[in-house]
């Protein structure tokens, strides 16, 4: 059973999109994705610097475009077994899972960004750091103790920690015991209170959609459960906008399945590295160009 997983924000570089758009069919798929969004996906994966394709504003449309797109380009019509996505990601998973339409996940995207860019504008100046080793509950104390919140639960010894910009700068000088502690270039205190008022900006542009049971098993960002229905997958996408990312359950989840293989989406890399310190012996494709697409065929048609 494969795993088609859908990487959030941070994993985009610059000319992520260059070798993709040599295949006809993705680079169709992408210019019309980029007509549903109010950015220039195109020139944005192919010619704006780092500093550009950080902004929340132009990242979360880019990289949502880039998982569908490549995602089509692998499995055609076919439906995943089982669909994940990492933050962002998750809008990625429900279009490839049936749950919404591709269109209306660039819609629900370029809405998330603006809005979760103005709620980390607006706000006292926040941040966040990823938390790298260490013991698990020392980390988690330390984070209490600064008042600030462990974002993403990324499974095999990663924490990311957000709050106030003066909290994650306490925990750089003075991190928990063996554990390192990096600042991560961000606009904002991202999957926090900071972006409640993201979360009601979402909920109404979600509420004009119809969304529809998912087609594949569809795994969520809240609690790693499995989500058999469209209103509750969608909703959960709303309001995991300012709760906590819990991929290492969705890592569980994915064992428990019993899933024998992941791939990941363009521009892939982050998740299946993941997986390599918490689903160890499962073997992994990251779609990172074209060249990729081969290997990730052959492990689909082997785990079929």
């Amino acid at each position: 059973m494969i795993a088609v997983l859908c990487p959030g924000q941070g994993a985009q570089t610059p000319g992520m999109l260059t070798p993709w758009l040599e295949l006809p069919e993705v680079a169709q798929t992408l210019t019309a994705l980029s007509e549903a969004t109010d950015a220039d996906l195109i020139a944005h994966g192919t010619t704006s610097d780092a500093d550009t394709i950080r902004d929340t504003a132009i990242a979360q449309p880019l990289l949502v475009a880039t998982a569908i797109a490549t995602g089509r380009a692998l499995l055609g019509d076919t439906i995943p077994a089982v669909a994940a996505g990492h933050s962002v990601g998750e809008l990625g998973a429900a279009a490839l899972a049936g749950v919404i339409t591709d269109g209306e996940a660039m819609q629900l995207v370029t809405t998330r960004a603006n809005a979760m860019a103005e709620a980390a504008a607006a706000s006292e100046p926040t941040s966040m750091a990823a938390v790298l080793g260490g013991v698990e509950g020392d980390v988690l104390e330390r984070l209490e103790q600064l008042g600030l919140t462990p974002a993403n639960m990324n499974g095999g010894g990663q924490i990311v920690a957000a709050g106030a910009k003066s909290a994650i700068e306490a925990l750089l000088a003075d991190a928990p015991a063996r554990a390192r502690v990096i600042e991560l270039q961000v606009a904002g205190a991202f999957h926090t209170s900071y972006m409640a008022p993201a979360v009601k900006a979402l909920d109404t542009a979600a509420s004009a959609i119809t969304p529809v049971t998912p087609t594949a098993t569809l795994l969520s960002n809240a609690d790693g459960e499995t989500v058999a229905d469209g209103e509750d997958a969608l909703g959960r996408i709303v309001n995991q906008v300012a709760n906590p990312v819990r991929w290492d359950l969705c890592q569980a989840r994915m064992l428990d399945l019993g899933v024998t293989g992941i791939i990941e989406l363009a521009p892939g890399g982050v998740l299946t590295g993941l997986a390599k310190r918490s689903m160890k012996g499962i073997p992994a494709v990251a779609l990172k160009s074209p060249d990729d697409l081969d290997a990730a065929r052959q492990l689909l048609e082997e785990h079929a």
